[in-house]
């Protein structure tokens, strides 16, 4: 068993982009890894991105640089420049109120932040980012932003991941000091196995996460990418997007074909096995039924 550690933060677009990747090694390794969740709260306060200089146009016009890694986006101005805290202390508050759904609400807020007008200070737009999470009491996990049990979960989320020096993320650059301590920088994955403690800093090819486990365990079993995208849809019943998809279907360290994996799933569709739904400027697949 390893033990992985991912650092990150629902309103990150690196993070956000690194989900390829990250569904690669859930596939691959399944549950050989043992993952946990810890929020970096990027920002508590809006006027901190604007004192950098952040405007809505610029964030719409950020996510145009992203698309090349294959995420959907629906890049338009937001209503106004939100902080990362509320969103992050939503994710802890899931984990409290029923420990594993923190995944399920972190992927929701990202898609949301990402493909809709959700802006991530606005406890409504949450709400309703969350209403659609399975087994998620959305109401409740709002109610708890603020509670003791949430700030005291939250903040030791946010100490943890202000622990990046010394680390090898500092020696390649992937951390960041921009509210005093050494932190890790979303997406940034630590993998412990029998006394041994790898780190990944910041975004990093699928490759560099393989060749880690690989060197802690070389005894894991490695599942191979499937001939059609069906047992995905199966195995990832919350829906894949269109690059996730090409990503696990690529053999060893070959590039994504993302034009074939795309003809594969509408095959699907057009035979009744996986539904489309359109996300920003791409689309989210599902197992049908």
């Amino acid at each position: 068993m390893i033990s992985a550690t991912l650092y990150s933060d629902p309103a990150c677009p690196w993070a956000y982009s690194e989900s390829p990747a990250l569904r690669v090694i859930e596939w691959r390794y399944r549950d050989q890894l043992r993952w946990r969740l810890v929020l970096i709260g990027l920002t508590e306060r809006s006027e901190q991105y604007v004192q950098r200089g952040y405007t809505p146009l610029r964030g719409a016009l950020g996510q145009l640089h992203f698309r090349r890694y294959g995420m959907p986006f629906s890049p338009a101005p937001k209503a106004r420049v939100s902080a990362t805290a509320r969103a992050c202390r939503a994710v802890v508050a899931a984990r409290l109120q029923r420990p594993g759904s923190e995944w399920d609400v972190f992927r929701a807020i990202q898609l949301a932040n990402f493909t809709t007008p959700l802006v991530l200070e606005d406890d409504g737009h949450l709400r309703e980012a969350l209403a659609a999470v399975p087994g998620i009491d959305a109401p409740a996990v709002i109610a708890a932003l603020d509670s003791p049990e949430v700030t005291a979960a939250y903040e030791a989320d946010k100490a943890e991941t202000r622990t990046a020096a010394g680390t090898a993320a500092e020696l390649q650059g992937k951390t960041a000091t921009t509210d005093g301590p050494v932190r890790f920088t979303a997406p940034s994955i630590v993998f412990e196995s029998d006394g041994a403690r790898l780190v990944a800093g910041g975004f990093q090819p699928v490759e560099a996460y393989d060749v880690l486990i690989a060197n802690l365990n070389s005894g894991l079993e490695r599942r191979e990418p499937p001939e059609t995208p069906e047992p995905l849809l199966e195995h990832f019943r919350g829906g894949l997007t269109t690059q996730e998809v090409a990503a696990l279907m690529a053999h060893g360290n070959d590039a994504p074909d993302r034009h074939a994996a795309e003809a594969a799933l509408i095959e699907l569709v057009a035979g009744g096995r996986a539904t489309r739904t359109p996300l920003g400027d791409d689309a989210l697949w599902r197992a049908a039924g």
